[in-house]
C-alpha cells in the first residue's frame, strides 16, 4: 500500500482533532493535582482522587470499545468530547474535598477514554496491515505535541498563588478550546472497513477477548500504564513539595517540553522502524529505557534542578517506543470488526497500570517519599520486562500459540 493510502485528508483530520484534544488533556492531567491541593489535598488525597476516578474508565472500557463497533468510532468520539467538557465544568462546582471531586474527575477520564479508544480504533481501519504500527505511532505524536504545549498552556493561566478564578479560566478555556478539534473531527468520513455493528454485552466482549487474546505484550502495557502515572499525576507535586521552582524556573514546563520534544522527535525518525525491525524489539528496548528514566529522577533535588531534563529525555525515549508498538501488537489478534473491542481491552491493560499504580504510589510518597516511588516503578517496569523477554522467545511463543489453539 502506498503512503497516500493512510496519510489521506480522514487521517489528517484525525490527527489535528487528537492535537487539538492533547493539549487540553495534558493541561488538565498536569495541573490537576495543583487544583486537588488548592482544594486542601496532599499527594496521597492525590493518588486516590486520581486512582479511583480512573476505576470509572476501566470499568466502562469494554463497552466503549463495542460502542465503537456498533455505533462507529466518529458517533462515539463526539460523545467523549460531551462528557469531558462537562467532567471539566463541574470542576466549577467543587468548594472542597468531597465524594463530588471523584465524579468531576472521573467525567474526564471517561471522556478521555472513549476519545482515544475511538481515535485509536478509527486509524486502525484507515491503516494497512503492515503500517498499522506505523498509524498508531504517528497518532500518537499528536500526543506529545499536546504533551508539549498543554502544561505550558496551563501555567500561562496559573500564577504560583494559584487563585480559584485561575483555575475556573483553565477548566473554562479547555472546554473553549475543544471547539476547533470537535469542528475537525466533523469533517471524518467513516472508514471504509468500519463495521458498523456488533454486540454491547460485556459477555461478548469476554469472549471476544479470550478468542483473540493478544498474549504476553498485556504485561508491558499494564507496566507502560503504571509508568505514566509518574509524569501525569506525580510530577506537578513532586516539583512542587521538593521546591525545584524556587529559582522562578517552570521544571514543569521544562519537563514536559523535553520529554514530549524528544518523544516526538524520536516517533517521527523511528516511525517506520518497528515493522521493519521488530515490535517486540522496540517495545522491550522503551521498557528498559522507562526504568532508567525512573532511577535518574533520584539525581534531581531543590540543589539540582536542572536535571530534570535526565529523566524527561529517557522517560521520553521510553514512552516514544513502547506506546505504539505495544498497542500495535495487542491489537494484532482482533480482526477488524471487533478492533473497537480490541482497543478496549488495551485501554483496559492501560488502565490497570494506572489505577493501583496511582493510589500505591501517591501513599509510598507520602508515607516514605518521592524517591522510593521511583525506585519502586524502575523495579517493576524491569521485572515486566524481563518477563516479556522471556514469553518473546519463539519457542515459548510457539507453545503458547498451540496452547491457545486447544482452548479455542
Amino acid at each position: 500500500m502506498s503512503s497516500a493510502r493512510l496519510y489521506d485528508r480522514n487521517y489528517n483530520y484525525a490527527l489535528l482533532s487528537q492535537v487539538g484534544f492533547a493539549m487540553v488533556n495534558t493541561a488538565m492531567l498536569a495541573h490537576y493535582p495543583r487544583w486537588i491541593a488548592h482544594l486542601g489535598g496532599e499527594v496521597n488525597a492525590t493518588g486516590w482522587i486520581t486512582g479511583t476516578a480512573s476505576i470509572a474508565g476501566l470499568v466502562l472500557r469494554p463497552w466503549i470499545g463495542q460502542w465503537i463497533d456498533r455505533f462507529g468510532a466518529k458517533t462515539i468520539w463526539l460523545s467523549g468530547y460531551a462528557i469531558f467538557s462537562v467532567g471539566s465544568l463541574s470542576n466549577l462546582c467543587l468548594l472542597g474535598l468531597g465524594p463530588e471531586i471523584y465524579a468531576c474527575r472521573a467525567l474526564l477520564v471517561i471522556g478521555g477514554a472513549i476519545i482515544f479508544s475511538s481515535a485509536l480504533t478509527y486509524v486502525t481501519h484507515l491503516a494497512p496491515n503492515d503500517r498499522r504500527a506505523e498509524a498508531i505511532g504517528t497518532l500518537g505524536a499528536a500526543a506529545f505535541l499536546g504533551i508539549v504545549f498543554g502544561p505550558f498552556l496551563g501555567e500561562l493561566v496559573l500564577s504560583a498563588e494559584r487563585t480559584r478564578e485561575e483555575f475556573e479560566t483553565l477548566f473554562v478555556g479547555g472546554v473553549l478550546l475543544l471547539l476547533l478539534p470537535v469542528s475537525l473531527l466533523m469533517l471524518l468520513q467513516p472508514a471504509a472497513s468500519e463495521p458498523g455493528r456488533g454486540s454491547v454485552r460485556f459477555a461478548e466482549f469476554v469472549r471476544t477477548s479470550r478468542r483473540h487474546w493478544p498474549g504476553m505484550i498485556v504485561v508491558l502495557q499494564v507496566t507502560f500504564g503504571l509508568c505514566v502515572t509518574v509524569p501525569f499525576v506525580f510530577l506537578t507535586k513532586f516539583v512542587d513539595d521538593t521546591g525545584l521552582a524556587s529559582d522562578g524556573v517552570s521544571r514543569v514546563s521544562q519537563f514536559f517540553m523535553c520529554y514530549a520534544g524528544w518523544g516526538l522527535t524520536l516517533r517521527i525518525l523511528l516511525r517506520r522502524t518497528p515493522d521493519r525491525f521488530g515490535r517486540r524489539k522496540m517495545a522491550l528496548v522503551g521498557a528498559v529505557v522507562m526504568a532508567l528514566g525512573m532511577f535518574s529522577f533520584l539525581l534531581v533535588d531543590s540543589s539540582h534542578p536542572n536535571r530534570i531534563v535526565i529523566p524527561a529525555l529517557l522517560c521520553g525515549t521510553g514512552h516514544s517506543l513502547m506506546y505504539h508498538t505495544c498497542t500495535s501488537l495487542f491489537l494484532d489478534s482482533f480482526p477488524p470488526d471487533v478492533r473497537g473491542a480490541g482497543s478496549g481491552l488495551s485501554m483496559v491493560a492501560l488502565d490497570i497500570g494506572s489505577v493501583g499504580g496511582a493510589q500505591l504510589l501517591g501513599e509510598v510518597a507520602f508515607r516514605f517519599g518521592y524517591d522510593r516511588l521511583f525506585v519502586i516503578v524502575a523495579l517493576v517496569t524491569l521485572a515486566m520486562a524481563t518477563i516479556f523477554a522471556i514469553s518473546s522467545i519463539p519457542l515459548w511463543r510457539e507453545r503458547q500459540r498451540k496452547a491457545s489453539l486447544l482452548d479455542s
